[in-house]
């Protein structure tokens, strides 16, 4: 299988389901080798399956971004496995507990953060470790839409969510001369098969609703629509972006 991204070996985290799964397939089909990892064993073999059936190559190495060792034994393994790391799609992360902050509990705000910012952090510094024997290499964060604004009840990953947008800039300051672009993708709401559950709720519907017309393009996103663009970040058809932060949001922050 050839592609955009021919050989390149690419790291893929929250890669179970939604967007890691999707965006895992889509860089797969563009000839990546792609490491599937996820704390999920089942659905992260799941999805190493799907690429295989396809023709493409994947691993699973079963990992836990919550924490710093078992995301430098990730790298390494990666390494020990396909000798070089080309590539990383920092995609794993929780959600909101749709809480006003004064309700949220010190461990709600911590594991936000852990997670959704701390774990990019790790993972971060040990992939840029990796790249630098090998030349150099692309990293794509998840943040969000709600990394540049914000809603309510959701401060815990609003937060952490800015924090990937400077890290993602600060990343791509440290690392762009030594031959390592870093850059984020920021989704709007994506069709994952949670949020599908939600739309077809009954009591969500006016919910999602009311955010679709947010949305100036008339609906909300498929998960592949982040690989694509994921896609794009990795390969060398963006050889001169870096430190962007590109909304794939389908004119959410546009309105």
């Amino acid at each position: 299988m050839t592609g955009s991204l021919d050989g390149k070996v690419i790291v893929v985290t929250g890669a179970g389901g939604g967007i890691g799964r999707a965006s895992s397939i889509v860089l797969a089909d563009a000839g990546a080798k792609v490491v599937v990892t996820d704390v999920l064993e089942e659905a992260g073999r799941t999805t190493t399956e799907a690429i295989q059936k396809r023709g493409g190559t994947a691993s699973f190495i079963k990992a836990d971004l919550g924490a710093e060792t078992e995301i430098r034994s990730l790298i390494e393994q990666t390494v020990g496995l396909y000798g070089r790391l080309d590539g990383a799609f920092n995609n794993a992360g929780v959600e909101q507990c749709a809480k006003p902050l004064h309700e949220l509990t010190t461990e709600q705000w911590n594991r936000a953060i852990h997670i959704d910012l701390t774990s990019v952090f790790w993972c971060l510094k040990y992939e840029v470790q990796a790249m630098f024997s090998g030349g150099g290499g692309a990293i794509v964060n998840t943040a969000s839409s709600l990394g540049q604004v914000a809603i309510a009840n959701a401060s815990e990953y609003v937060a952490a969510k800015h924090g990937v947008m400077g890290l993602t800039r600060a990343a791509a300051a440290d690392y762009g001369a030594r031959g390592i672009r870093v850059n984020a993708v920021l989704p709007g709401i994506i069709m994952t098969p949670m949020i599908s559950r939600l739309v077809g709720d009954v009591r969500f519907a006016a919910i999602f609703e009311r955010l679709k017309q947010r949305h100036p393009i008339g609906r909300f996103g498929d998960p592949t629509e982040i690989g694509e663009s994921v896609k794009w970040l990795l390969s060398d058809a963006a050889s001169f972006v870096n430190g962007t932060t590109m909304a794939v949001d389908g004119g959410y922050l546009a309105t």
